[in-house]
């Protein structure tokens, strides 16, 4: 993984005093500097380097000024030994060797020089070093007198400790031999004698000094600030780093090391204590863990030209741990590991000064970082970006640089999956590499480092890549001075062979050198760079020249020195970039460190981890640990989406920390990063499904089969993308998939379902539409397909006889019988073919059905042919077969269709056998009435059997209509009258007309019998209009006919029959006092429904308005304390002693907004005895909403479901309150009429009141 710089602030010039220490403002991003006080001059000046966020010149503010206490006698001046700058209070502490403490508070306007200096305390004899704690609340203090003194913010003495020879006894460290080769399997030829014990190390180190120490000390805090460490020259024997907690308790101590010097850093995640050890040949960072131990090292790398650079070396952890700085005499080393292996990435050229530049990292910002010498100070902001190549189709090969010192490790993924630290070539260069860019289209790679630009070409040989060949180099021809002053930061792709180099100088500038020209291989043009911050080389071809962002975050794009402004920018600077053309439109995309993701001024995501743009999709990881796919459109039709993987193609779940390295759309991969360093390459579904979908619409069907077949993908997918296609290419899918077992697995995963509307849905067009599983089914998709195979496959049978079988059997539903036909035929034409022939099918279908199918076609060879396949006893099949043989053709075919239960075959031989009384016993014994009445349709007499045994049989089985119809058919009236009577009263009309045709004629007694009892059925069942018809046509009893029409409320009938009949009599008998009967009812209905909504309306609109006003109470209970009712005295004495913080298993339990929702995934997420209480819940609340009772949540539920059927009753019961109104007026009862009318419209008018309330369901 390359790193470039992101270049925030140029060096800045410094007042003439030397500058002793640096710290940062972390709340404005600012450094804070001391300068002096030097020899003859006891001054200090405290400044503070300000920026302006859109200018990238800084300026120096001097905060306060004072002299400094001179301790020695000889006159030697004072040196400030820690600085530290509290944000909270403006105040910046400052701890001198001589033993001051001293505090500078700044006003909270910040007027510079308006600041109140303050020594508050004095150490004797001095300080050798301090540190504040990561939280600011303790200082860490060495004193020259070998004491460590631990201090509160408030600079009170917490606890004093001596650091003496006895603090050595505290550890006595123990090596089991982890790692060892004596701790190994040596195999059972490995000799004893040349064992050894592992516990002893071949070397004892003693704790020699390093020649080379200076005898400081050093003080680093874990990240937690739970411990801090202090290396300590013991005696000015013996280096020790001692870990105290934060009561300044001894935790432990570190085991010798030879060669040990006095730098420290402590690793903020806490694993890692990092030390300096010089050899005699090397010189070693080396790591100690917390109790003591060593824990690896890894060896300094130091410039050829300048060996003595590691001569005073120093060490700082950033604050998240990734990066350590190692400061050297005139430069900065930053290293990360990564698998196991360190890597240098940067090496930040400081200055030949008299020592090592003073360095500090931003505690809050992990790659903001402060290098100061005696002149200058440069502030420098980083980005762990990935050196990659395109990412575009046909240039993806993967291609990706890792930069580490010297080194460039060059990878191609697309062929060679190298794990780090291993890599497909290794590239050395003359100097230590700062940026890595290439070309967009892959043919060239440039390498940019501190002597100049080393020109790679890229070539390919068939679909690899192979190793960069040097081209040239381009050296700036700058003397190490220049070096020093004019920092490189970043290279990028202008054009074909044309680079730009981001540098400063004076101010920013762009250098652009051509490869491909023939000017002078080291001639640099230089362009006008005064605002950029970084250079980026755009993704698409399409884009001419290099892309800058500015500080604003505005874009343009340079080419031949000339800057073009984009029309799109970003609403900030952003540190990683990408920029791309989609169907002409510029599209930006950037992610800033906070982790969002802008799509040009558009934010897409907030939990960003990394990214990359393809042809066809803004990829990115997110803090979530997934993957996701945005499909490239317009800016604003932009879809992210949501972090469902199950249901979503575009969402994928990877290992937690994994960051992207490159993405290879030819091969549909993707290759991530893990944090360990370790690589992994996937196949994200969006990525291979739009290759499957780019194969098939290239006419590609063997790499989208071989695709499919690899990553597992539903086959459909090949016919469903493009129907018609396929079925006009139908050949050419043949001829390219080729082998025949592959097209047996294509036929044989076909199924009647569209998968692009399922599984498979193209999110670019369809991702917010919801699924349709009634569009999706295809019905007749697999036959379709099969019969257009099996076209294709005709014209050379023998050569596809595999695939014209398995077309046949993976039909819907299977063909049995037409594959079982090709066997047929080939076994006439060869017999050996056939026999292959079987054994395909039979391994494809279920032998036994086979076995049916095959004597379902009379073919007794084939049939023996199938047995032979299966795992049947020949006893069991044999005889059965050479009894057919036997048999004659029609009787042998009526004997196997009997077999195979094909009764209504089998009924045609028997029929063509010409034996009816066989025909009607088989017809009875399997219930063929129905096909027997249909062959014998055109013989009476048979047919006629065949009625009537249909007849007794519906009889018997209690169909007793289609019965009495079979009877009725047959001229057999006795049967069907008794059919139709015990049928019930639907059929009367049918019964009576059946009963008048018997012969001999019905006696009129028994006629009245039979009117008398359909009568009295029909009023059981209110059909009065029909009971009535019965009295008056076959009864004459008008009377009861009219009494039975005026229960029906059709007095407009019995009054037309009163007057028909000439019976003026039954007028005030019989129909008046029906209508008294009707009025009576009708008034006691409407009364009963006016009292009930009179009753229930006021109490739904009474328990909808508590539910508005206070609808914790309405659905929790009471109110005891009146906390919601401020009006009321005392409202806010609730107890304090309530807990309102939910249980562990309460929260399982419904909540107040999920309580009576019915929702079955609101509860039972505990365990098994959480579902159980829950279904027992559910039933018991179910019980209390079916009784509605009244105080309850259930209440207004019951009582509008019970308004609601009321009003149903009222609408049904308006036709019969209306004939009863007229039958009123006629009859001259007015006043009846009218009270009933008005009682009735004041009921609907209640009704309609509530009609538009929602309806309760339950």
């Amino acid at each position: 993984m390359a790193s470039s710089g992101c270049r925030i602030n140029p060096s800045a010039s410094a007042p003439a005093s030397p500058v002793s220490a640096s710290c940062w403002d972390v709340a404005r991003d600012e450094v804070i500097v001391a300068c002096g006080p030097t020899p003859g001059d006891p001054r200090i000046e405290l400044l503070r380097l300000a920026k302006h966020p859109h200018d990238i010149t800084p300026c120096h503010l001097t905060i306060a000024t004072w002299d400094a206490f001179t301790p020695h006698e000889d006159g030697a001046p004072d040196a400030v030994r820690s600085m530290h700058y509290f944000s909270d209070t403006l105040t910046t502490c400052i701890l001198m060797a001589g033993g001051d403490i001293v505090t500078v508070t700044e006003d909270e306007e910040g007027m510079a020089g308006d600041a109140h200096v303050e020594i508050v305390g004095t150490l004797s004899p001095s300080i050798a070093a301090a540190r504040w704690s990561p939280d600011e609340e303790l200082l860490v203090i060495a004193t020259g007198d070998a004491k460590v003194v631990f201090m509160s913010r408030s600079f009170d003495v917490i606890t004093e400790v001596g650091l003496s020879e006895d603090d050595l006894k505290l550890s006595k460290h123990v090596s089991v031999g982890w790692g060892k080769k004596e701790t190994q399997f040596q195999g059972r030829g490995a000799k004893a004698k040349a064992l050894r014990d592992p516990t002893i190390p071949e070397k004892v180190d003693e704790g020699t000094l390093s020649s080379n120490d200076d005898r400081r000390c050093t003080i680093s805090w874990r990240g937690d600030g739970a411990y801090v460490a202090v290396n300590y020259l013991q005696d000015g024997v013996r280096r020790v780093i001692r870990v105290f907690n934060r009561d300044g308790e001894l935790d432990s101590v570190s085991e010798p090391v030879d060669g040990l010097e006095g730098s420290l850093s402590w690793r903020p995640e806490g694993n890692l204590i990092a030390g300096i050890q010089r050899l005699s040949d090397r010189v070693d960072v080396a790591f100690f863990e917390r109790n003591g131990l060593r824990h690896g090292q890894f060896t300094l790398r130091a410039p050829v030209s300048a060996p003595d650079v590691v001569g005073d070396i120093a060490l700082e952890w950033n604050s998240d741990s990734t990066v350590l700085a190692v400061i050297l005499k005139d430069r900065v080393q930053l290293w990360t590991m990564g698998n196991y292996h360190w890597y240098l990435k940067q090496e930040i050229l400081c200055g030949a000064a008299s020592g090592r530049p003073l360095f500090s990292w931003h505690a809050e910002k992990p790659l903001l970082l402060a290098a100061a010498t005696s002149d200058k100070i440069r502030v420098d902001e980083y980005a762990l970006v990935i050196a990659r190549g395109p990412t575009s189709a046909p240039y993806d090969h993967g291609a990706v640089a890792i930069i580490d010192g010297h080194t460039v490790k060059f990878t191609p993924f697309r062929t060679n999956n190298a794990p780090p630290p291993m890599a497909m070539c290794e590239l050395e260069v003359e100097s230590p590499v700062i940026d890595v860019a290439f070309a967009t289209d892959c043919s060239a790679m440039a390498v940019l480092h501190q002597v100049g630009v080393s020109y790679y070409a890229l070539e390919t040989k068939g679909p690899r890549l192979c190793p960069p060949r040097l081209v040239s180099t381009a050296k700036f021809e700058k003397v190490v001075s220049q070096q020093y002053e004019e920092p490189l930061l970043q290279i990028g792709f202008s054009g074909a062979g044309e680079v730009q180099v981001l540098h400063m100088a004076d101010d920013l500038e762009l250098l652009r050198h051509d490869f491909s020209s023939t000017m002078e291989p080291n001639r640099w043009l230089k362009t006008d760079a005064s605002s950029v911050a970084t250079i980026t080389t755009p993704s698409s071809p399409s884009i001419e020249g290099v892309v800058a962002q500015h500080i604003s975050g505005r874009l343009s794009c340079i080419a031949a020195g000339e800057h073009e402004a984009m029309a799109v920018q970003f609403p900030a600077l952003l540190p990683w970039a990408s920029f791309v053309t989609f169907d002409g439109e510029f599209l930006a995309f950037g992610m800033s460190r906070n982790g969002h993701l802008y799509a040009n001024s558009r934010q897409l995501a907030k939990n960003c981890t990394s990214f990359l743009v393809t042809e066809n999709h803004l990829i990115f990881t997110t803090s979530n640990h997934f993957v996701k796919f945005v499909h490239l459109v317009a800016e604003q039709d932009l879809d992210v989406p949501q972090d469902d993987p199950e249901k979503d193609e575009r969402c994928r779940s990877i290992e937690r920390g994994g960051r992207l390295v490159t993405a290879i759309p030819t091969k549909m991969s993707l290759v991530l990063q893990m944090p360990r360093g370790n690589l992994e390459t996937i196949y994200p579904r969006a990525m291979v499904l739009a290759g499957i979908r780019r194969f098939i619409e290239q006419k590609d069907y063997g790499s989208a089969f071989a695709t499919c077949r690899t990553q597992r993908v539903d086959m459909n997918i090949l016919f469903d993308h493009r129907p018609e296609q396929f079925l006009e290419n139908v050949g050419l899918f043949l001829e390219q998939v080729k082998d025949p077992a592959n097209i047996d697995l294509f036929l044989s995963t076909l199924k009647e379902e569209d998968v692009t509307q399922t599984m498979y849905r193209d999110t670019k067009t369809s991702a917010q539409q919801p699924l349709d599983f009634k569009a999706a089914a295809k019905p007749g998709k697999i036959n379709t397909i099969c019969e257009a195979i099996l076209q294709k496959l005709q014209t050379q049978r023998k050569a596809n006889l595999q695939n014209i079988i398995t077309a046949h059997v993976c039909k819907y539903p299977p063909a049995l019988d037409d594959g079982l036909l090709v066997v047929a035929e080939l076994m006439q034409e060869e017999e050996a073919l056939a026999e292959r022939a079987v054994e395909h099918i039979c391994f494809l279908a279920d032998v036994n059905k086979l076995y049916d199918h095959a004597l379902g076609l009379y073919n007794l060879d084939l049939t023996l042919l199938v047995a032979q396949q299966s795992q049947r006893d020949p006893r069991e099949y044999l005889p059965f077969i050479q009894e057919l043989h036997r048999m004659a053709p029609l009787k042998r075919q009526f004997t196997i269709d009997d077999k195979l239960e094909h009764w209504e075959k089998a009924l045609d031989h028997l029929k063509a056998l010409n034996n009816f009384d066989d025909v009607q016993a088989y017809v009875v014994k399997h219930n063929l009435y129905q096909h027997a009445l249909s062959i014998y349709r055109h013989e009476e007499q048979h047919h006629r059997a065949i009625t009537s045994s249909f007849a007794a049989h519906l009889k018997s089985t209690s169909h007793f209509k289609e019965a009495g119809l079979a009877y009725e058919s047959l001229g057999a009236y006795p049967d069907a009258t008794d059919c139709y009577l015990k049928s019930g009263a639907t059929c009367w009309r049918e019964c009576l007309y059946a009963a008048q045709q018997q012969t001999p004629p019905l006696t009129p007694a028994k006629l009245a019998e039979i009117a008398t009892s359909l009568a009295d059925a029909l009023r059981e069942a209110k059909d009065y209009a029909s009971a009535a018809t019965i009295h008056i046509d076959y009864l004459t009893s008008l009377d009861t006919a009219l009494t039975l029409l005026c229960k029906g409320y059709l007095f407009a009938d019995a009054l037309r029959l009163a007057a028909l009949h000439n019976r003026p009599d039954l007028l005030p008998t019989t129909i008046d006092t029906g209508l008294a009967d009707a009025l009576s009812s009708s008034t006691d209905f409407l009364a009963d429904c006016k009292a009930q909504l009179k009753a229930q309306v006021p109490r739904i609109a009474e328990l909808r308005l508590k539910a508005r006003e206070d609808p914790l109470a309405f659905y929790e209970g009471e109110n005891p304390f009146n906390a919601r009712n401020p009006n009321i005295s005392g409202a806010a004495d609730i107890p304090d002693d309530i807990s309102i913080a939910a249980s562990s298993r309460l929260s399982t339990s419904a909540s107040l907004f999920t309580r009576y929702t019915g929702k079955a995934g609101s509860v039972g997420t505990v365990g098994s005895n959480v579902s159980r209480a829950t279904s027992k819940n559910r039933k018991r609340e179910e019980k209390k909403r079916a009784r509605g009772r009244k105080g309850t949540v259930y209440e207004e539920e019951y009582l509008v479901n019970s308004v609601r059927r009321l009003v149903e009753r009222v609408v049904a019961a308006k036709a019969e309150v209306e004939r009863l109104v007229f039958g009123l007026a006629r009859r001259g009862m007015q006043e009846r009429a009218r009270a009933v009318e008005e009682l009735m419209s004041a009921v609907v008018e209640d009704s309609l009141s509530v009609s538009h309330w929602p309806l309760v369901e339950r």
